[in-house]
């Protein structure tokens, strides 16, 4: 079975001293362990980006372009990237059934991509964020590890 990671996973990975590594790495451990193919989509490598390269006083990382651009190399190196088939239909119909509002909407079209891609499960240190979604299981890394 498949599980998407959300961008919080991977922020947290590239990480080493952010209090949350330790916890996603060993999550990302068991579910490797377990067989789990680990997955992300072209989305949650948009938001790595916007994070990693945001100011730190923007509460982002403050890195530059070329060590983005280096960390997403080795993202995907590390785990599979869901094509991008169409999901305006899935992603509409997902905000419209549940009523998303505001910045959960890009929630929402993560949840679309794992729906087209026949993805169930998603690793994330916000799973009330993807509570609403019966389609999908969200999974908390302390539940994992």
């Amino acid at each position: 079975m498949a599980v998407l990671l959300d961008t919080n996973i991977l922020l947290r990975i590239v990480q080493p001293h952010h209090p949350q590594c330790a916890q996603a790495a060993r999550a990302l451990h068991s579910l490797r362990g377990r067989n789990e193919a680990l997955v992300v989509t072209q989305q949650n490598i948009v938001e790595f980006w916007a994070v990693t390269s945001r100011p730190l006083a923007a509460n982002g990382l403050g890195w530059g372009t070329d060590r983005v651009r280096e960390e997403v190399a080795s993202l995907r190196e590390l785990f599979s990237e869901l094509p991008e088939l169409p999901l305006q239909t899935a992603w509409e119909g997902l905000v419209q059934r549940y009523r998303v509002t505001g910045k959960n909407v890009h929630d929402a079209r993560l949840v679309a991509a794992m729906l087209v891609n026949d993805v169930r499960q998603i690793l994330t240190f916000n799973a009330k964020d993807f509570a609403r979604y019966s389609e999908i299981r969200a999974l908390d890394p302390a539940s994992v590890a």
